[in-house]
């Protein structure tokens, strides 16, 4: 690569491209009307550059840090690039051709084209409230096979030469229940590339086309020189970890899953060999949705504050083999595939944990325990979604205690609905917020998971909803404890019964039926009689632990009459 800019122009150029990004990202959660978009920022948005490499890009959800490319990838091996012309712009959700994710993800991908040539793509992905399927909020927990699960728009022209399709637009309203909802997400959508390309097109024309493609392969350059950088400092070797899917997805227990890490000074490999083959329940995920899992962990490890570009993940290979549960094909479901990506994010930082002690926390609560409380409104008539991820806690670290009530890794820079917004557009009432006490003790412990409470205030509604580490807690390390698991229990109105499982499948509510979400809290972290005395009484002066935990994990003793600290008991119990 000949450089010709200096090195400020070129910085300019490329904060600008990033900037468009962002832009991009504020414009379509402005405009949404779904509540899993302008409040949970369960999307992304990107820029690649004419062969679809990942350029730049803003996240809610870590999850989609492979779809902006393999979308715009999965489009020009479609078409060929001399088919596609101004004013084109496609949409795709199909996990098997790069969209990567379930059916409600949903990508859009606009070519942007300067002077007649294509010079970049604009791209954003995320998850539509609603796109069909056998079960309100599209995204089942008892699916056999891709086809119960909603639309599948594999690379279709939305746009054709600046004219919208409106047969595509006929054939998204038929096939969803809340077509008003659905379709003002893809307005957003769409329009919001449209903002993107503008300000690109600004920078091409403040710029001129060859800087600005001299910084695009700039940007790609730097990133893989930064990712060798890292890549140096990194322990070298081949490094093993095991876990267990359990979410008992259609009676499907305990899936194996291992890993072996290889970490040279290019090259950062994850094979999953020996993990368990794809089932029919959907916690399978494609070779592509395991891709962006690897990219995930990849940045925690090698840089987590590096921009994220394809030059910086050029290092990444992963090894999925045929139909295991990393590399499903159709028509194998993926509906619930947070699930399989997260764990095969986990099991790697299990792996690397021994070597990268001060780097990688104990386990997480892992899952998103994904949530469905939906039903047809009686005071409208018209069906209502509520569909959101559950915070959890997190693994606590070498110097710090776990984060508290903090989403899953795969979620990234997402959040679960306010309250407030949640019983404004939704019959029901949120009658318990609150912190899960139970996580695992450390010198430094677990973070706290949460306590989440929804009752009915409709005369019908359905729940659906999927937890991993429902039987395995998150792993404590260093001497650490477990942490605690995942569990959904369901009370019936009329007291007849309580009933806790992991899944749930479209489950019939009556009014005053309350649903209760408890996520796990995280593992701890080194030997639990190390931790500071006065730590120990913060916690239970903050309510994180109880008296009786304070004694039994902590050696820690307060006098029952005084209230006070009994000191030699203490003393005594931590020798």
């Amino acid at each position: 690569m000949t450089k010709k800019l200096d090195p400020f122009t070129r910085e300019n150029i490329s904060q600008s491209l990033l900037a468009a990004a962002d832009e991009m990202f504020y414009t379509w959660g402005r405009t949404s009307q779904s509540t899993i978009i302008y409040e949970v920022l369960d999307y992304a948005c990107g820029l690649t550059d004419a062969e679809g490499h990942l350029i730049g890009q803003a996240n809610g959800a870590t999850m989609f840090l492979g779809a902006i490319t393999f979308s715009a990838k999965a489009v020009l091996e479609k078409f060929g690039k001399e088919n596609l012309k101004p004013g084109d712009m496609f949409l795709t959700n199909d996990p098997y051709t790069g969209s990567g994710t379930h059916l409600c993800d949903v990508a859009a991908v606009l070519p942007i084209f300067y002077e007649g040539e294509l010079v970049m793509f604009a791209v954003n992905k995320g998850h539509w409230n609603e796109i069909g399927g056998t079960n309100l909020g599209s995204w089942a927990t008892d699916t056999k096979e891709i086809f119960q699960e909603g639309l599948i728009l594999p690379d279709i022209r939305i746009y054709d030469g600046g004219v919208f399709n409106e047969s595509v637009k006929d054939i998204i309203a038929a096939n969803c229940r809340t077509p008003e909802m659905t379709l003002g997400d893809l307005y957003a959508q769409t329009a919001a590339l449209k903002t993107a390309e503008s300000r690109i097109l600004e920078i091409f024309d403040k710029y001129g086309r060859d800087n600005v493609i001299e910084s695009l392969e700039y940007i790609l350059d730097n990133g893989r020189k930064l990712a060798l950088l890292e890549l140096q400092k990194m322990p070298k070797g081949t490094f093993y970890a095991e876990d267990i899917l359990d979410t008992n997805s259609n009676n499907v227990e305990d899936i194996p899953i291992k890993v072996k890490v290889t970490i040279t000074d290019d090259t950062f490999e994850l094979d999953y060999t020996g993990t368990g083959d794809a089932v029919f329940a959907p916690i399978n995920c494609s070779y592509y949705g395991a891709l962006s899992g690897a990219r995930i962990v990849y940045q925690a490890l090698v840089s987590p504050h590096t921009a994220a570009n394809d030059g910086f993940y050029s290092p990444i290979k992963v090894i999925a083999p045929e139909n295991c549960l990393f590399n499903a094909k159709k028509p194998y479901p993926v509906s619930c595939d947070w699930e399989p990506i997260q764990i095969l994010t986990d099991v790697v930082l299990k792996a690397m944990a021994p070597a990268m002690p001060e780097r990688v926390a104990a386990g997480h609560f892992l899952s998103i325990v994904g949530t469905i409380i939906g039903g047809i409104d009686d005071k409208t008539g018209s069906p209502f979604v509520l569909s959101e991820p559950q915070a959890g806690g997190w693994g606590a670290g070498y110097n710090k205690d776990g984060e508290n009530g903090l989403v899953a890794i795969c979620d990234g820079e997402t959040y679960v609905i306010p309250v407030e917004v949640c019983e404004f557009r939704y019959p029901l009432r949120v009658e318990q917020f609150a912190f899960n006490p139970v996580s695992g003790a450390g010198e430094y412990r677990g973070g706290k998971g949460l306590i989440r409470d929804y009752r009915v205030l409709n005369s019908n509604a359905e729940l659906t909803t999927m937890a991993s580490r429902y039987k395995y807690p998150p792993w404590g390390f260093a001497g650490g404890k477990d942490g605690s698991p995942n569990a959904v229990t369901l009370f019936k109105a009329d007291g007849s019964s309580a009933e806790t499982r992991a899944t749930w499948s479209h489950e019939p509510m009556v009014e005053g039926d309350l649903v209760r979400f408890i996520t796990g809290g995280g593992g701890g972290y080194g030997d639990p009689l190390k931790r500071p005395v006065e730590s120990v009484l913060r916690d239970i002066r903050d309510e994180m632990i109880t008296i009786e935990e304070a004694r039994q994990d902590y050696g820690v003793v307060i006098d029952e009459e005084s209230g006070e600290l009994d000191e030699e008991a203490t003393r005594l119990a931590r020798q």
